[in-house]
């Protein structure tokens, strides 16, 4: 059992690492599913040791075959195991029929499943469905996974929760909501990002003893941000610095009414080690924005002509918190977008490009799912049946670097797509967003890529989140992130 890699893929291209390790490396595949039964018999000892007594749900496929050599080692240990057969025993082929033959032959017995009440275990072992299920799940499927869920019993996804799809995280009529998931050769990209989060519960990963030239034709479909391009990325600064160094972030937004959203952007800016940071925002908010951070310097802009001095001295934009959808509004933006500087949009800056589409290659956008629905002309459902596409879909037609903001914040640029692993549902409320857009602005500030600050400052918001919760997810404030992110960025 290994620490989780950077790499995800898709179900195909793991079932792919699957054959090629059988077929061109020579490897049994029931020696794969042995290896595969043992590494999850292993969890279950280390997560529950007082266990003794196991339920395994399979199905008839190589999965349920899994499941068969789990309960074998389970009854080979002296636990008492019941497990159900949801397909039909007379049809299960190859390594799985060896494995169902092997557990019959140690003494074990199966029965199929028709509604009855679960047997009283300590733990249920969830074999049902491997990576390949496209469709909803139904009849007694989903009724034995409903069962399953209604139990107050630990349960154990095999591979990954059954009924979640592989590749974007969507469940798939009903799922396993497992307490913990242990996946083989390949993590899957959809088991970091939407449903998934609720479903996997903790993840473990196991190689199987793959060998590593296995994975040489196969690009990796995602990555999973490494927290370790903290230390690499945000070096310690040079004693003989001086803030012109690290950049001048101007953070444009604050409608009448909604000063908030561009304060919390302007802070984070700061909190990331931006040198010097301004706002410009209406005139009736310009005297009060920065009385609690006198560090940000504020000015009341009207026109076109009153920002345009203000751009000049800037190097990196944030345009959107709080901008609003007004002639104003507009104007802002329309201005913004006649100058090079590096930039990152967010909030209504994004509802107006929506409406007048444009690219580049030098922003940042930063969406929740509402408005990449109205990027892309679309609902919100359909943004989150399948973020990984969603999130490619906005780099491809807007160009630059697109941050799906979310439950596993995806980062898609044109080299790669990224998922962020950091973050709680504490954080799941106003002027989160906003902290966000100020963090990767604050990193483009000094000196950082596109991709990188946008990887980095999700991984960094979401961990500063994390922190916070510690006194508890309900409640948190977006402001109360400040005291965190200074922490996250000095690794």
């Amino acid at each position: 059992m290994t620490d989780l890699p950077i790499n995800l893929y898709r179900a195909d291209q793991v079932r792919e690492l699957d054959r090629t390790a059988i077929e061109d490396l020579s490897i049994p595949g029931y020696t794969l599913m042995q290896r595969a039964g043992r590494a999850t018999f292993e969890v279950l000892q280390q997560r529950w040791p007082q266990a003794r007594a196991l339920l395994v749900v399979a199905g008839p496929g190589n999965n349920g075959g899994d499941g068969y050599v789990i309960a074998r080692l389970a009854l080979q240990a002296g636990w008492r195991v019941n497990l159900f057969q949801l397909g039909d025993p007379q049809r299960i082929r190859g390594d799985a029929l060896t494995a169902r033959r092997a557990y019959l032959d140690a003494g074990g017995s199966e029965q199929g499943y028709s509604g009855q009440s679960l047997p009283d275990c300590d733990v249920i072992v969830d074999a049902l469905f491997g990576t390949g299920l496209e469709r909803a799940v139904r009849d007694r499927w989903k009724e034995i996974i409903e069962a399953i869920n209604a139990q107050d019993i630990p349960s154990l996804a095999v591979d990954i929760p059954s009924g979640l799809h592989s590749d974007t995280g969507g469940v798939l009529g009903a799922a396993v909501r497992a307490d913990c998931t242990v996946t083989f050769i390949g993590l899957k990209q959809g088991q970091f990002t939407a449903d998934a989060l609720d479903f996997c519960g903790e993840l473990y990963f196991d190689d199987l003893q793959v060998p590593a030239a296995a994975y040489e034709a196969q690009m990796p479909a995602a990555l999973r941000v490494d927290p370790q391009g903290c230390e690499v990325l945000l070096r310690p600064r040079r004693r003989n610095s001086n803030k012109g160094r690290f950049g001048h972030v101007l953070v444009i937004g604050g409608e009448r009414g909604m000063s908030g959203a561009a304060r919390m952007a302007a802070e984070a800016a700061a909190r990331t080690g931006a040198g010097l940071v301004s706002v410009a925002t209406r005139e009736c908010h310009a005297s009060t924005l920065n009385l609690t951070v006198p560090e940000l310097m504020v000015h009341g802009v009207e026109s076109a002509d009153a920002l345009a001095p203000l751009l000049e001295r800037a190097t990196v934009i944030a345009i959107g918190p709080g901008l609003g959808q007004t002639q104003w509004s507009r104007h802002m933006l329309e201005t913004v977008l006649q100058y090079p500087h590096s930039k990152v949009v967010d909030a209504d800056a994004l509802n107006l490009l929506a409406a007048d589409p444009s690219e580049s290659d030098r922003w940042v956008l930063t969406p929740h799912p509402g408005e990449a629905a109205r990027l892309l002309r679309c609902d919100t459902e359909t943004i989150q049946s399948d973020r990984y596409a969603a999130a490619a879909s906005l780099q491809q037609r807007y160009g630059g670097v697109c941050v799906l903001k979310g439950a596993g914040t995806l980062v898609a640029s044109s080299k790669r797509v990224a998922v962020c692993s950091t973050g709680n549902p504490g954080m799941a409320s106003g002027g989160m967003g906003d902290v966000l857009t100020g963090v990767i602005a604050g990193l483009l500030a000094q000196g950082l890529s596109f991709v990188d600050a946008s990887e980095l400052g999700v991984w960094i918001h979401g961990a500063a989140g994390d922190s916070a919760a510690a006194q508890g997810e309900r409640g948190m404030l977006a402001s109360d992130l400040f005291p965190h992110l200074r922490h996250w960025v000095n690794p």
